[in-house]
């Protein structure tokens, strides 16, 4: 499987709040393997610093979205990853997909995430298993909501969860961040 580690310093902020006494830098960056270059994306797209840049990025992965269609052990395969992951900061569904693989959410988050869904399966699917392909598409959330990722990783890292994406941006701890 292909995985990425979250780095986590124990780097003390200076007039930080409570519970927010580490430095969690959660964010990838640099070009993703094997679909970066063929994309032309690159995490280091999505920054609040070049927003035109960030909302390219986000377009171009949408528009795969509209261009893919799966069928058959491709879709069973979409429905059980796209399935894990919501985009709950922006429009608060339970996942990007309902049940049958239709989108859930019309935000360019939910189109971004299953849009690189299907790119991977459909051309990439022998090189990506499910939980890498949901790593990808929760590496992708963690640049579209950085303060909120942000704040959960050091809730499940106070609570001893292992800091990685499948566990940072995926349904598995959804709510951690407020308690739940």
């Amino acid at each position: 499987p292909i995985t990425s580690n979250i780095v986590a310093e124990n780097t003390p902020k200076q007039n930080s709040a409570p519970n927010t006494d580490l430095n969690l830098d959660i964010l990838p960056k640099g070009v993703p393997t094997i679909y970066g270059s063929e994309l032309g994306v690159s995490y280091d797209d999505v920054s609040s610093s070049n927003q035109q840049k960030a909302d390219d990025t986000i377009r171009k992965l949408g528009t795969l979205d509209q261009q893919i269609t799966l069928s058959g052990k491709d879709m069973e395969r979409y429905i059980a990853v796209a399935s894990q992951i919501s985009c709950e900061y922006c429009c608060g569904v339970d996942s990007i997909i309902f049940k049958d693989g239709k989108p859930a959410c019309g935000c360019q988050h939910s189109f971004a995430m299953r849009g690189l869904a299907k790119y991977l399966i459909k051309n990439h699917g022998s090189e990506y298993t499910n939980d890498a392909i949901l790593e990808e598409l929760g590496k992708w959330k963690t640049l579209f909501f950085p303060s909120q990722m942000s704040k959960k990783a050091i809730i499940l890292k106070e609570k001893g969860i292992e800091l990685n994406y499948v566990n940072l941006a995926s349904n598995k701890y959804r709510g951690a961040e407020n308690g739940n």
